[in-house]
């Protein structure tokens, strides 16, 4: 059961996040907003409560491992990890520019704390996979977290390592579908329809289930029941919005790579700003105690 003080604190880093990323973006004019702001609480869950990680030790043996396939929503990956500690804040502003660590899609060559290089839609199931299975040959007891796009589930590449998972019960692999309902084109359900996500990987031995993919709390019990899964690979399908709090991204269907002006995106991190404000409010007012239980 996670209280209402820690569910606060998950808001809040959702938030900064949030924040964060667009002010990353700004710097260039354009970028994958819809994407990024998608899969934010699910990023701050992660990575505020979740995973065991070292900031410190980056390429510790032991931590817990993500796989951003959907590589192109880097900037809000970027954010929670400057935010954690894995490098300073400053560098989010160099986003995709010369000579830059933070390039437009992830590379684990070029950026602290990122564990696959992806972008190349559909690729990064196969690397999630091998990371599982050899850390179970290793016998470490660490987890996988792959997060994937809707419409990159359009790939047949997906569907062959969501057979391979369930068939060798690769429990040490939790997997995110981020079903914005929305890909490059327009919507999914008008260029592949995608059907039940859950029913289909349950069909391949997955434990699968559908979840509100900003509700910190609902994010945080579907990871909770899919560890208790151990006979095989787990997936949580987030019911997301595309350009999730960015005023003006959210739910536009153009809004996977768009170009927008300084005034468009000065709004947009001025209303964030102001959640954040009240949140950070709210907690103050709320003191430093447990908060009652959610």
């Amino acid at each position: 059961m996670i209280s209402t003080k820690e569910i606060g604190e998950l808001k809040i880093l959702a938030t900064r996040i949030r924040l964060e990323t667009l002010k990353e973006l700004k710097c260039l004019g354009f970028g994958h907003v819809g994407g990024a702001m998608s899969i934010v609480e699910v990023l701050a869950v992660l990575y505020g409560r979740v995973m065991n990680v070292k900031p410190d030790q980056p390429n510790w043996p032991d931590r817990d491992w993500l796989v951003l396939s959907k590589g192109h929503a880097g900037p809000a990956l970027y954010a929670t990890l400057a935010l954690k500690g894995y490098f300073p804040l400053a560098e989010l502003q160099t986003l995709n520019q010369p000579g830059t660590t933070l390039p437009s899609h992830c590379d684990l060559q070029k950026t602290v704390g990122i564990d696959m290089t992806t972008g190349s839609l559909g690729q990064g199931i196969s690397t999630a996979i091998g990371v599982a299975l050899g850390n179970r040959l290793d016998c470490r007891d660490n987890y996988s977290y792959l997060i994937l796009g809707d419409g990159e589930c359009n790939e047949g590449q997906v569907w062959e390592g969501v057979l391979f998972a369930g068939h060798h019960g690769l429990n040490n692999l939790i997997a995110f579908v981020d079903y914005n309902k929305q890909q490059l084109d327009g919507y999914t359900r008008d260029i592949i329809d995608l059907g039940d996500l859950a029913a289909k990987f349950s069909t391949f031995n997955w434990f699968a289930q559908d979840c509100a993919g900003h509700d910190l709390e609902a994010i945080c019990s579907a990871i909770e029941k899919a560890k208790e899964e151990r006979t095989r690979p787990a997936v949580i399908i987030l019911h997301t919005i595309k350009g999730k709090s960015c005023c003006f991204a959210e739910a536009k269907l153009d809004n996977h790579n768009m170009f927008f002006t300084d005034e468009m995106i000065d709004q947009a991190i001025s209303c964030v700003s102001e959640d954040l404000l009240q949140l950070q409010r709210a907690a103050d007012a709320a003191g430093p105690g447990e908060g009652g239980r959610s």
